[in-house]
């Protein structure tokens, strides 16, 4: 791989980032260019992606700093309900405090305790405060509205009671319905509910003894037609395509390299496997390069054996930071050190590329170059169960070696319709175009909706291409503020906080969908910006003033400073 100048002058490096002209310290963020101070931000990010001439197409990717008030007033946020919640549990200790909403209910007393310690501790003093913002029932299709249950609790949200009331048409910003394929009505409902009077629900049998049906076989092979490999094998859980398959590609006397932001799945599977796992730095070329070189330098622990194999463990897109894999690098090392590399593309296949086959299509690589290609039905395709595609050589080993191969039901064969009729769409098998335009229409309603929030003042996360956008709560109290707040308005939201975040970086993410028309994000648009005064959320330390007369789907803004 091609190596840029190393100097300090915002030339790009190594690992295709580059220093702000304001020194070393302030203008990286785990291998990435902040948000920096200055107009010309954008336009450094679009020098660097050429780096090597690995990159056809620009990069554009930032994540600002967390402004330094918020940071501190975040932890003094944490820290006061930390300082109070023990001093009331003291109180209660000795019978002075007379709430108790933040102890445990009488009947799990006799139980043994779920958590311990300071995760008890968390769960009935922070998390208790704003749990219901999390399991909300639907009782519709998770297309661009929903209709929602209406619970009420009665005891600091310890239980919750259904009130019988049901929420129509709240706008979903929440769903991994990338292509807008959830649907009960149209061609692939219908011809899901063909395939189920003739094949019914369940196949009740693995795929190795009576499970394996005509429709299975069919799947499989326009899986691999669409990704551009030799062969693919579809299995009936997402998760469990990761946790199953790692350990059969690798064991002890191998080594994992694992982006530190790797998906729950993705880690379990590793630590499954018995191989060594090392992590690098989220997106960190140089983090990557520097954990492969003493790899090959050093070999295995105390026996300083050479590694019998290595595999690289990356995303396609990160579902909680929105970026996008760095894929032409992590293919140039992985070629360069003679390594492996396991591509997951749950939220990108569909959702990125010209042809909607993910991240490889996005950046115009060879398939080849992936050894292991996952990915899952269960976001642009609105079915169920996951895939891995590669050599034939790979997918013959993992029938047999795969525990979700070997052990699990197969898929339903109605599921596996809904996959069929999607994929056919997405290639324009149907005789439509309409895959073709959902793909546009996602990646128009993404740029969009990104711009218009940066342009209102939030810090947002993650590629200018990516559907999923984080937005920047940071305070805990905001976390259930804000969506609390959406909902009010008929807005249905992810909130996340820790410890599925940093500790300051609580967060709310969108998911966009090529459902959602102008209308509908403008409307929640609107919104977003009343809450977003309301609760004082506008972070961003730079506003970008849109340009008057502009399109739709036009992307380029102005920058200025406050």
């Amino acid at each position: 791989m091609k190596r840029g100048p190393e100097n300090l002058g915002g030339q790009p490096r190594a690992n295709g980032c580059s220093f702000s002209k304001h020194g070393a310290g302030g203008g990286l963020k785990n291998g990435y260019v902040r948000g920096s101070a200055g107009a010309d931000t954008h336009s450094q990010i679009h020098r660097i992606v050429h780096n090597g001439g690995l990159y056809k197409r620009p990069f554009n990717e930032a994540f600002e700093e967390t402004p330094m008030l918020v940071a501190v007033l975040t932890y003094v946020g944490y820290g006061v309900l930390t300082l109070f919640g023990y001093l009331r549990d003291f109180l209660r200790y000795w019978k002075i405090e007379k709430c108790h909403h933040a102890t445990d209910r009488e009947e799990q007393l006799d139980f043994v305790p779920l958590y311990q310690d300071f995760e008890n501790f968390y769960t009935r003093n922070l998390y208790m405060r704003i749990r219901d913002s999390w399991n909300r029932p639907i009782c519709s299709v998770p297309g661009a509205r929903v209709d929602m249950m209406e619970r009420v609790s009665h005891d600091y949200n310890w239980t919750f009671k259904y009130t019988g009331k049901v929420i129509k048409d709240v706008i979903n910003m929440g769903s991994y319905n990338y292509l807008g394929y959830t649907q009960n009505t149209g061609p692939f409902s219908e011809a899901a509910s063909k395939v189920l009077s003739q094949y019914g629900v369940g196949v009740c049998s693995t795929r190795q003894e009576m499970g394996n049906l005509d429709k299975h076989e069919e799947l499989e092979t326009l899986v691999a037609r669409f990704l551009g490999v030799e062969s693919a094998m579809a299995y009936g859980m997402g998760f469990a395509t990761n946790s199953m398959n790692i350990p059969a590609l690798v064991g002890k006397g191998c080594l994992i390299l694992s982006d530190e932001l790797n998906h729950a799945s993705l880690v379990l599977g590793a630590r499954l496997s018995g191989a060594t796992i090392r992590i690098f730095k989220h997106n960190n070329m140089q983090s990557l390069e520097k954990l492969l070189k003493d790899a090959i330098v050093y070999g295995q622990p105390r026996t300083h054996r050479p590694w019998k194999k290595i595999l690289i463990v990356v995303e396609g897109v990160y579902s909680m930071e929105g970026s996008i894999v760095r894929l032409p690098e992590v293919i140039a090392l992985k070629k360069k050190y003679k390594s492996y590399l396991y591509l997951d593309e749950a939220h990108s296949i569909g959702a990125l590329g010209p042809s909607g086959r993910g991240v490889v299509d996005y950046f115009g690589l060879n398939p080849e170059d992936v050894d292991v290609m996952m990915g899952t039905f269960t976001k642009s395709f609105g079915a169920a169960g996951g895939y891995i595609g590669g050599k034939k050589e790979l997918i013959d080993y993992l029938r047999v070696h795969s525990h979700s191969a070997v052990y699990a039901t197969s898929l339903s064969p109605p599921v596996v319709e809904q996959i069929i009729a999607s994929i056919k769409c997405i290639m324009g098998e149907d005789g439509t175009t309409i895959g073709k335009q959902r793909i546009q229409q996602l990646s128009e309603n993404t740029r969009y909706f990104r711009r218009r929030l940066k342009e209102m003042g939030f810090i947002i996360y993650g590629n200018e291409d990516s559907p999923i956008i984080p937005l920047m709560l940071y305070m805990p109290a905001k976390i259930g503020a804000f969506g609390r707040e959406m909902l009010k308005r008929h807005i249905a939201v992810v909130v996340v906080g820790f410890p599925a975040t940093p500790i300051i970086e609580s967060r709310a993410r969108f998911c966009l969908s090529a459902a959602h028309t102008k209308e509908i994000l403008d409307i929640a648009l609107k919104e977003l910006d009343e809450v977003g005064d309301l609760l004082q959320i506008k972070y961003s330390r730079h506003r970008l003033v849109p340009l008057l007369d502009r399109p739709f789907d036009e992307t380029t803004y102005e920058e200025t400073e406050d």
